[in-house]
């Protein structure tokens, strides 16, 4: 958990710096830091279904060999 954490903490720093350092503004930073993470979630997650729906149709492809 403590990794999780740590990790949790670099990316929002990261977020924030380079939201900051594009727009020289420190409430877009904050913004863009604490958005970022919910799209990437988001996207992360229809990411996934995508790669689940290429498994199954991989191993039919298989199975039908």
């Amino acid at each position: 958990m403590h990794k999780t954490l740590s990790f949790a903490i670099v990316h929002f720093t990261v977020a924030f710096l380079v939201g900051f350092l594009l727009s020289g503004s420190v409430l877009i930073g904050g913004a863009i830091a604490l958005v970022e993470p919910i799209v990437n979630t988001i996207a992360f997650h229809y990411h996934e279904k995508l790669w689940q729906r290429r498994d199954v149709a991989n191993e039919r492809n298989t199975l039908a060999v």
